[in-house]
């Protein structure tokens, strides 16, 4: 039985056309040139430009069979084929018939009245639309030259010849699809909403319009927003074709158009009124042209009515509304000048492609915008937004987020004060970098936060975070360092869980990585933690950190540490052995020490300069709770302020103190604690073993008491009162004169 070989032959795109330029970029267009035909082949001969092929018989063996060059015939150079510019299809000179190609649109080697391939209607315009092939012997206007100096070919659609360098229509449906590909994949580039209109316009002018108006609503609805008053458009970006086109990359001149044409429409906003022409435009979503009746009486509306435009006549202007996955976002206007081809019907379709395109783009661009704005005001309400102004000690703070991308993360800072002018530094990471873990992290901070509020010594204040933790989850996993620092006795209580341990700065300028417990980290359960207390002196410089500053893909944590030591020694070096560097360019230093691509991970910073408090301001005594309690404390204070300077403020003193006093021992029943303090302020604090706190209120005109706190309220600059776990302290501060 008789079987036919089928032997396999490069396609026409395999190829490059004979003395084609690999640049060019219509390269990617040309159809391929046939290779030379060995003798006694099956394969027709083909036909030049012109010539009539001989037609092959149904019993040619090259009817059904195509032949490769054989063994001894030396096969045709495989070059590189030529490929198109990235974006858009660049305009072809010379009428855009490529290089091979019969007049009328016909690929070289088709026999007359033979169909034409797939893909290329009879006329190679696309839409089927017939136009007059140039016979042989036809005349062209004088004059009419291509850029090689022979005749120019006339526009098929026109019959007129086209000038060097003029654009020329899309001829083939191809094109098109080439075309709306990359103009998509361009407008699919952009991130944000300026990125996403420019895509259009960059894909749009000069390959498919000579100029563009994209409007965009106003403000423009997120998500499932339903907006709120009139739809109003607001002219979002315009472009056009420049003065002059550059030639070097493979892109043609293009025409320009006439500025009076292109240039002077446009206005800023536009309001659209419900039931006008521009609202029924608007609603039927699908692009129109401007030369139809409800699109000539909606452009007017849209580009201004008190404005003198002028647009091109027939069909060179296309209207195209965006709609994004809900609603109508806005309006495309496509221009072309005059000395370009009109749009076709096919171009309809081109425009509602690119329109769907942007306006989805646009519609998730708004979307991403609004979920970093929520990422990123989520993160700045996790973090304090001012450290405290706490006495004895100064504050300074970092936070670097892992990416600008995702700026939430687990890690978070904080300094509380405490009653008896201490203050509690805590610094803590929560695993993971998404918004489970910045929520997380919220919640722990919070709790802390509360748990410092009842002077709970550190370890017991971790143990309740452990608790908490595990409450919220059985995965919710975190590392927390907790310090508590008495600016009175320079005396700090550190208690860690899993944490790197924090780094002291002397004031002469050695560093040392304080020996802390490890402890287990927050979430586990079960862990008992432990505390350690060890001096602070003046000067010091504590830094706390989190993972983010010494661990990375290019070291580990100790050798890290051991850097951020050496660091913090060589800074202190630079300002002498008497003075301490300052705060915020000694965190400034801490973060230069990582390199390029030398952060993984968030990072926390809280530096504190222990100041401290001389025992020679701080005035400290017992008092029993009796009726001769205020009178003494009277007396204490008077002498103490005229020791220190202060007999300005004495009458006033005396006075709190003395209601202050009195309202302890009425309740006290064990000896009441008086202590001044003078730093920046006259700060004084009375406590008792009564949890119950004072409270403000305004007594009556018959009432013989509840008129103390009303005076500390008037005087004082500031007062408050703080439940310990021993009872409470309530204490009032004053300006020093």
């Amino acid at each position: 039985m008789d079987s036919t070989r089928v032997t396999e032959h490069p396609t026409s795109f395999d190829r490059p056309s004979t003395g084609a330029d690999p640049t060019d970029p219509r390269g990617a267009l040309l159809p391929a040139p046939v290779p030379p035909r060995a003798s006694g082949s099956a394969l027709p001969a083909q036909g030049r430009t012109g010539e009539t092929p001989p037609t092959a018989g149904a019993d040619s063996p090259g009817a059904f069979e195509h032949s490769q060059p054989g063994a001894g015939q030396a096969a045709e150079p495989d070059t590189h084929r030529p490929r198109p510019g990235s974006d858009g299809v660049p305009v072809q000179p010379d009428g855009g018939q490529p290089s091979g190609a019969r007049p009328g649109g016909v690929p070289a080697g088709t026999a007359p009245g033979a169909a034409p391939p797939d893909g290329v209607p009879s006329d190679g315009v696309p839409g089927g639309e017939q136009a007059a092939p140039v016979r042989p012997g036809s005349e062209v206007p004088a004059g009419a030259t291509d850029r090689g100096g022979a005749p120019a070919e006339p526009d098929r659609r026109t019959g007129q010849p086209t000038a060097p360098g003029q654009p020329t229509p899309m001829r083939r449906d191809g094109d098109r699809l080439r075309f709306v590909g990359a103009a998509t994949r361009r407008i699919a580039r952009g991130m944000d909403l300026d990125e996403i209109v420019m895509g259009l316009c960059r894909a749009t002018v000069p390959t498919f319009a000579d100029a563009i108006l994209v409007y965009l609503r106003e403000p423009l609805p997120v998500g499932d927003e339903r907006p709120t008053g009139p739809l109003v458009l607001r002219l979002r970006r315009t472009d056009r074709i420049p003065a002059e086109r550059d030639t070097e990359g493979g892109f043609a001149p293009a025409a320009q158009p006439e500025p009076s044409e292109l240039e002077t429409v446009g206005a800023e906003l536009c309001e659209v009124r419900p039931g006008s022409a521009l609202a029924e435009v608007l609603r039927g979503v699908r692009p129109v042209f401007t030369d139809t009746p409800a699109a000539r009486a909606a452009l007017p509306e849209l580009l201004g009515e008190e404005r003198d435009f002028a647009l091109p006549d027939g069909r060179r202007a296309i209207l195209a509304p965006l709609r994004g996955r809900r609603r109508v976002i806005g309006a495309a206007l496509f221009l072309r000048g005059p000395e370009r081809i009109p749009f076709e019907a096919d171009d309809l379709l081109v425009a509602a492609q690119l329109a769907t395109h942007s306006a989805l783009g646009i519609d998730k661009a708004v979307l991403y915008g609004r979920e970093a704005y929520i990422a990123d005001e989520l993160q700045r309400t996790m973090l304090p937004e001012n450290l405290p102004r706490c006495t004895g000690v100064r504050l300074a703070s970092r936070y670097l987020p892992a990416a600008e991308t995702a700026r939430v993360g687990g890690d978070w800072y904080d300094a509380i004060p405490l009653p008896g002018s201490r203050v509690a530094l805590v610094v803590g990471d929560v695993m993971g970098h998404s918004m489970t873990s910045a929520a997380i992290m919220g919640q722990l901070r919070t709790t802390a936060q509360t748990l410092a509020g009842l002077d709970l010594p550190p370890q017991e204040v971790l143990h309740h975070l452990d608790e908490q933790a595990q409450r919220l989850g059985t995965d919710r996993m975190a590392t927390c360092l907790y310090a508590v620092y008495d600016p009175v006795s320079h005396r700090i209580t550190v208690a860690n869980a899993g944490h790197p341990p924090p780094v002291l700065l002397h004031l002469g300028g050695e560093a040392e990585v304080l020996r802390v417990p490890p402890g287990a980290p927050i979430g586990v359960g079960g862990v008992d933690f432990e505390a350690v207390e060890l001096d602070a002196p003046a000067g010091a410089t504590l830094l706390l950190y989190t993972d983010g500053l010494v661990e990375s893909r290019l070291r580990d944590v100790w050798t890290g540490i051991e850097q951020l030591r050496e660091r913090l020694a060589a800074t202190a070096q630079l300002t002498g052995p008497d003075h301490p560097p300052p705060l915020e360019a000694l965190c400034d230093e801490v973060l230069d020490m990582l390199g390029p691509g030398d952060r993984d991970d968030d990072i926390a910073l809280l530096a504190a300069r222990f100041d401290g408090i001389a025992p020679s301001d701080v005035a400290y005594w017992f008092l029993e709770p009796e009726d001769a309690a205020p009178g003494k404390a009277r007396r204490l204070a008077r002498r103490t302020l005229a020791r220190w300077g202060m007999e300005d403020l004495t009458d006033a003193v005396e006075l709190l103190v003395s209601e202050v006093v009195t309202n302890a021992v009425r309740y006290a029943a064990k000896p009441v604690t008086l202590r001044l303090l003078r730093t920046d302020v006259l700060r004084c604090e009375v406590g008792d073993d009564v949890p119950q706190l004072p409270r403000l209120r305004q007594a009556r005109a018959t009432d013989e008491g509840g008129r103390g706190l009303y005076l500390v309220n008037r005087l004082a600059r500031r007062w408050g009162a703080t439940r310990l776990s021993t009872g409470k302290v309530v204490w009032f501060e004053l300006n020093r004169g």
